[in-house]
């Protein structure tokens, strides 16, 4: 394949008025192993996101049934409505400084993740974590799709009747499973229009859902006459010795659920108008909205209890409870939107992306969106949201370790090793400065080596629930696991920056 950028007039790239970069002009890159027109950089005139569209992007992906759910999975663990909605504002503005850090070469270069990898991990080198991140996002696919055709499965069975009673295939009625693969067949329909057509559909999706959200609170405020007994419940573990063994891993997990975003969010800010709209975009859009929508969740789940004797925390199932047609298709529609946007956006777009930095030559966008479709099914990764300990602390404790390591890597090579300057032709050129060994820096492998080992090293499980030792895979490393996403970020940049010390160039 032969990508040709255009000559222009200049020898040499000059930043436009917002900073801005692109190829030097008249290059032309032909080698078939490093490059394919979706992971060159967004012309200059293609960076046209503003700070709307970050924060509709934001608003769309946060709002989304798995979200909803978080707080009910920490009050499972014991805490009450304050400690939870707490633990979730403090994990989104932590994770918000990784995302915009590593969103910052998006709107300056053009290019996505696996490519802004190249620099710190080499040519060959950014296929490991961009694989780590195409996998997690291949799980999370299958999660959110499972979650979204239950949805839709519940809320057809309440409009038409007889759908739970469908005879079984694979342990599950045959009418869940057309609803499921429906709905995986329409966000991938979606997605093979390209990344405008995502921006439209999240423009119009974010405000659809808030207005979905805010629907069901003021129903079930209507029914319950005020706030139910929930917001009166006390914590089970104060805020003492008991509290805080419960909170830190919690709070990993909190900013191990978008610590995915934080890595790939290039493959967005790529199409930036300047790094003011994706610093405030970001802003505005992601810790404010995460707050927000858990308090939401708290308020309207603590009606539910008022008027029906239980907390229902699933918004699928409360809204299954009216009897009013207009009402369970409007539900319908609202789940359809919110589980498509944050989908798409979130668990497609990255692996897309990472595969086709796998193999340009084979694999285009949207080769790679159908790929990640594929696997997110046959993995089965829906078993993970069985119970919150798995989902918590297993699931995301793991993700977030492996996945701060990587941050970590990236932010250090980027921001104090390069100084934020990079040559955009060598990250698509074997034999350049990126090329390190045979395509691979051996710096960043060892640092990534040393994060994730004391990130997940000591990763555990609390009896008969999880697959992992109760002592730790690795028993003295123990005491870190609770914090594996931050020890991960801190050890890997460290390491990468002591082992780089001397190197500081583009």
């Amino acid at each position: 394949m032969t990508a040709t950028v255009p000559p222009a007039p200049s020898e040499n790239p000059i930043p436009d008025p917002a900073g801005r970069v692109e190829l030097p002009p008249g290059v032309v890159l032909t080698d078939a192993r490093f490059v394919n027109d979706d992971l060159l950089p967004v012309p200059l005139a293609r960076r046209r996101w503003t700070t709307y569209n970050f924060t509709a992007l934001w608003v769309g992906m946060a709002h989304n049934i798995p979200s909803w759910l978080l707080a009910s999975g920490l009050v499972a663990l014991g805490m009450d409505w304050k400690q939870a909605v707490f633990t979730i504002a403090l994990a989104n503005v932590i994770v918000l400084a990784p995302m915009l850090l590593t969103g910052h070469a998006g709107p300056k270069y053009g290019i996505p993740f696996p490519v802004l990898a190249r620099a710190s991990f080499g040519l060959r080198g950014a296929n490991l974590p961009a694989m780590i991140r195409a996998g997690v996002a291949c799980a999370w696919f299958g999660i959110q799709t499972w979650i979204g055709g239950q949805g839709i499965f519940v809320l057809l069975g309440k409009l038409f009747g007889g759908w739970a009673e469908a005879s079984e295939v694979g342990g599950q009625p045959w009418t869940l499973w057309v609803c499921f693969v429906l709905f995986w067949a329409l966000e991938l329909a979606i997605i093979h229009r390209g990344m405008e057509a995502l921006r439209r559909f999240e423009n119009w999706a974010a405000p659809f859902v808030i207005v979905g959200a805010l629907v069901l609170r003021v129903w079930v405020a209507n029914k319950a006459g005020g706030f139910g007994p929930l917001l009166d419940q006390p914590s089970q573990l104060g805020w003492g010795a008991d509290f805080w063994p419960v909170f830190f891993p919690s709070l990993m997990g909190m900013i191990a659920f978008w610590s995915t975003l934080s890595l790939n969010i290039p493959d967005f800010t790529r199409f930036g108008a300047g790094q003011r709209a994706q610093v405030w975009g970001q802003t505005l859009g992601l810790p404010t909205t995460m707050t927000l929508f858990a308090l939401l969740s708290v308020f309207v789940t603590s009606g539910s209890q008022a008027v029906y004797g239980a907390a229902i925390w699933d918004p699928v199932q409360l809204a299954a409870r009216t009897d009013n047609v207009f009402g369970l298709l409007f539900a319908l529609v609202t789940v359809l939107v919110a589980t498509i946007s944050v989908n798409i956006a979130a668990n497609v777009v990255s692996p897309a992306y990472d595969l086709a930095n796998l193999a340009p030559r084979f694999i285009t966008f949207r080769t790679g969106a159908l790929i990640t479709g594929v696997v997110g099914v046959v993995i089965m990764p829906w078993k993970l949201t069985e119970t919150p300990e798995l989902y918590i602390f297993t699931w995301l404790g793991l993700v977030g370790g492996l996945l701060g390591t990587v941050a970590g890597i990236l932010i250090a090579d980027y921001w104090i090793v390069r100084r934020t300057r990079l040559d955009l032709t060598d990250l698509y050129t074997p034999g350049g400065r990126y090329w390190y060994t045979s395509g691979w820096n051996v710096h960043a492998v060892v640092a990534f080596a040393v994060g994730g080992v004391l990130a997940v090293g000591g990763s555990h499980s609390a009896p008969g629930k999880g697959p992992f030792p109760q002592d730790g895979l690795i028993p003295f490393l123990k005491p870190l696991a609770d914090y594996g996403w931050a020890v991960g970020l801190a050890a890997s940049l460290v390491v990468y920056v002591a082992l780089t010390a001397g190197r500081r160039r583009v």
